[in-house]
């Protein structure tokens, strides 16, 4: 994005034309704003630039320019029209008309620096030249509306706070004065947002002075406003409530204060703020020399990170890092860089993990990556990185191509394959799924599937974890997931159990029923907050998919996705998957007998007879062998358990009426050339044939006996 800076004649209408254009002129070009309000330019300015649009400008104001700096006519600016700014010449004491002897048309104005090549990085980078070079455009934003005297709240994570308040503020051009507490006042704000008493009330009486002290035009910032105000939930505290008079005292004085993401204020103290910003991802392109753009992956990777891992792709690290802050990111890279430095001064290996080939010595472009979600997983309390293969689950075939598609789009796939629009992109990414079925199909492992597909991390949190006695800490802990979900994407966000805490609102006064909305109205809020350059996908698990609200139904909000119990293909390929991982040995005659005979149950029912088969073979008393005989036991017992459960659920106290006798079913293996036993009561069986024996070609067959 261009940076062009003007002296203007009549600075004040200059910016507030500026600011407006955002609101109410988006298409309002730059020759169209010098064509209303007249300016001098301080470097020069191409004819071409006047046809784009001022949204796509970085403009800055100078109100008293140096009087020894030279000043640019504008192509197509007449002298005469514009004047100086502020009533003096252009260029000190000179008449106005030498202002087109001492600047040269901008034809002839030598060329701008070039693009910085793909490849070119920083050798160095500190954690501010980070911040400024990332988020450049916003405090330039921030500043001018400052400068036109407007108070300005940013939200942004508490690690940028310290970098961007001063710079934004000396950017305004205008005194500030910093509100920070002195003395021995001391004490770090806890998981609640609350800070100790004394340092609190330091630093509120630091606000005190420095709004009554202010003068015209100085910027009073405000380093961590949330934390004064209690920081834990939108209702107006008694520390709020000392804040807001504050504030308000004197209404006329301009603000830059600084509100963390996962911490929230009241809304009569948000709305003393004319503009409010956000500084919570990071962009994809950041300004650098020349008026030209760079991507994130080359502005903020110095030379020695970007060499160490071979195959670096600049643009393709930014989905992998957008939803971190520009401090963060560097720490991320400090880590990845060390752990790889380290290993090759050792003459050790690079670590083996799923992507990367064994020949592969050098640190490639995926170890990069693996190391990112590493440290992501390491600073984070709650998120892991998932290892489930979608090809690790058996079976729901049209389940697996629905979340292939919703991942490809996710990753932005289709849209760099068809050059889509950002609001077409946007519109195309699905928000989440909400997985319903019954219990035991595989929902949560669905989940862990997905997450391994778009290569990021997950978090699944109980719905009933959530809920809480005290008013609004419920909405905080979503607040807090979904930040801490956007700070690790991409991410995947897995509620177990939704219908607990979205389940359909109530128009009950009771405080059950508000909490409860207020819950719904917190998820409802951050799915509206989407942004498809973090990519972060929420998944709901419910088996009573008909109690969720309504308005989380929505096509644009979660889209449902049913996971039924499997059919028998489905069932034979679950089968298959868990013998081959418990290393139990099957053919294919058993496999169709185990997907006929488990006809009714669930992945989870079908993965326990693999499991308990092959446990009973290593431990136990009278090691078993996992053949059809044993598996065919297990299976009987399951269904006995099942029976057993129904009837206590239709005579839950007493024995079961006289004459009743739950059926049990077994597998068992048949020798043909021999007398078979006599088959259990409700036996399914399996014919297979015996080494040495003259039958013909082995033929399955399954029967069923009641009993």
């Amino acid at each position: 994005m261009r940076t062009l800076t003007f002296a203007p004649a009549d600075p004040k209408g200059f910016e507030s034309r500026h600011l407006m254009a955002g609101l109410n002129a988006p298409d309002l070009t730059l020759g169209q704003l010098l064509g209303e309000y007249p300016a001098l330019a301080l470097d020069p300015v191409r004819a071409e630039y006047l046809q784009l649009r001022v949204a796509d400008l970085v403009i800055r104001t100078v109100h008293d320019p140096d009087p020894g700096r030279a000043l640019y006519l504008v192509p197509g600016t007449a002298v005469s029209g514009l004047g100086a700014p502020d009533g003096e010449s252009a260029q000190g004491d000179a008449p106005a008309d030498a202002v087109s002897a001492e600047a040269a048309p901008a034809e002839s104005a030598p060329d701008e620096e070039p693009p910085l090549p793909a490849a070119e990085h920083p050798e160095r980078l500190s954690e501010k030249q980070a911040v400024l070079a990332a988020h450049d455009v916003d405090i330039n934003t921030a500043a001018t509306y400052l400068a036109s005297g407007l108070s300005v709240l940013v939200r942004c994570e508490k690690l940028l706070v310290e970098h961007l308040a001063g710079e934004i503020a000396g950017r305004s051009g205008h005194p500030q004065r910093m509100v920070q507490a002195t003395g021995k006042a001391a004490g770090a704000a806890d998981a609640m947002g609350q800070v100790s008493p004394d340092r609190r009330g330091a630093l509120m009486k630091a606000l005190q002075t420095e709004v009554a002290q202010a003068q015209p035009g100085d910027v009073v910032v405000i380093p961590h406003l949330d934390l004064l105000a209690g920081g834990s939930d939108a209702a107006l505290s008694v520390e709020a409530r000392e804040l807001t008079d504050v504030v308000y005292e004197r209404s006329g004085a301009v603000l830059l204060a600084f509100t963390d993401p996962s911490l929230v204020i009241p809304e009569v103290l948000a709305s003393r703020f004319d503009v409010r910003l956000a500084m919570d991802i990071l962009p994809r392109l950041v300004p650098v020399a020349g008026g030209t753009t760079a991507p994130i992956g080359q502005a903020l990777v110095t030379r020695d990170e970007a060499g160490l891992f071979e195959g670096f792709e600049a643009v393709e690290l930014y989905k992998h890092v957008a939803g971190m802050n520009p401090v963060r990111l560097r720490h991320a890279l400090h880590y990845a860089h060390g752990r790889h430095r380290v290993r090759q001064h050792a003459g050790q290996q690079p670590e083996q993990h799923a992507g990367q080939q064994p020949e592969q010595s050098r640190p490639q472009f995926g170890d990069l990556l693996h190391e990112l979600r590493m440290f992501k997983v390491r600073t984070s309390s709650s998120f892991e990185i998932p290892n489930v293969p979608l090809d690790q689950i058996g079976g729901y075939h049209g389940v697996k191509e629905e979340l292939k598609r919703a991942i490809e789009i996710i990753g932005g796939a289709v849209s760099d394959r068809y050059g889509l629009s950002p609001q077409l992109a946007h519109d195309l990414v699905p928000r989440g799924f909400i997985f319903h079925g019954p219990p035991g199909t595989g929902k949560t492992l669905f989940a862990k599937a997905v997450a391994s597909m778009m290569g990021g991390t997950i978090q699944v949190v109980s719905g009933p974890e959530i809920t809480d006695m005290y008013l609004g800490e419920s909405e905080r802990k979503i607040r807090e997931l979904f930040a801490e979900a956007r700070r690790n994407a991409p991410a995947v966000l897995v509620f177990d159990e939704f219908d607990s805490i979205a389940a359909r609102r109530s128009g009950r006064e009771d405080s059950g029923s508000r909490a409860g909305n207020a819950i719904v109205a917190q998820l409802l809020t951050e799915l509206d907050g989407f942004r498809p350059d973090v990519p972060v996908l929420i998944i709901g698990t419910t088996n009573r998919i008909d109690l969720i609200d309504d308005a989380l139904l929505r096509p644009s909000r979660f889209r449902p996705v049913k996971i039924d119990l499997p059919d028998e293909e489905a069932r034979r390929a679950i089968a298959a998957v868990h013998a081959r991982h418990f290393e139990v040995r099957t053919t294919g005659a058993l496999l169709d007998a185990i997907a006929r005979a488990t006809e009714g149950m669930n992945g989870d029912e079908i993965r326990s007879l693999f499991r308990d088969a092959r446990a009973d073979q290593l431990v136990g008393p009278g090691l078993r062998v996992p053949d059809a005989r044993r598996l065919g036991e297990l299976i009987g017992q399951l269904r006995r358990a099942r029976q057993l459960r129904e009837l206590d659920k239709a005579q839950p106290i007493g024995r079961p009426p006289e004459g009743t006798r739950p059926a049990l079913s077994l597998l068992v293996t048949r020798r043909r050339g021999t007398t078979p036993g006599t088959p259990s009561v409700g036996a399914v069986q399996v014919e297979e044939d015996v080494p040495g024996d003259s039958a013909p070609e082995d033929t399955p067959r399954s029967e069923e006996t009641a009993s």
